[in-house]
């Protein structure tokens, strides 16, 4: 807010009705998109509603990976280990950012195909859905790229020098 917003003599006397309506309608838009929730948001909002059943996927085949007498038990252990550890920096960062931005979200209902999750963003209240399939999908893609993480992080480092 300027000083010459409360100044109704400064509003007739010197600006243009034209200038008026322009800076008018550049402060109503500034106003709703400050408050609506941004792409990146949603996506950011996405990634944290997966992140949890991701890390409890992961933990499951660590669990199953306990009974298995496979002589590379170790080595999927400490692969499961490094994605969970992954999973929690993520969730820990994506949070970080939310609350920076002034978003959070709860869980709302859940239907047959469909999870919902009521947002609150900066005084607007959303509601955000996905689907099963979706999220399954999200999540194959996710895993598929935590694991290609690790696989590059191991050939950098067996690489001979």
């Amino acid at each position: 807010m300027s000083k010459l917003d409360g100044n109704e003599r400064w509003k007739t006397k010197m600006l243009m009705t034209e200038h008026v309506d322009q800076y008018e309608q550049a402060e109503r838009a500034a106003a709703g998109s400050n408050k609506m929730l941004t792409a990146e948001e949603r996506t950011m909002i996405r990634d944290l509603i997966l992140l949890p059943h991701i890390d409890t996927m992961v933990a499951k085949s660590l669990r199953e990976l306990d009974h298995s007498g496979s002589i590379l038990k170790r080595a999927y252990q400490m692969a499961g280990e490094a994605i969970q550890q992954r999973i929690m920096q993520d969730t820990y960062r994506l949070q970080k950012e939310l609350k920076q931005r002034n978003v959070r979200f709860i869980p709302d209902e859940q239907d047959e195909f469909v999870i919902y999750h009521k947002i609150f963003c900066r005084g607007y209240q959303d509601r955000f859905g996905m689907t099963r399939d979706v999220m399954r999908t999200e999540i194959s893609l996710r895993l598929t790229r935590y694991t290609a993480e690790l696989a590059e992080s191991l050939r950098e480092q067996i690489k001979p020098r």
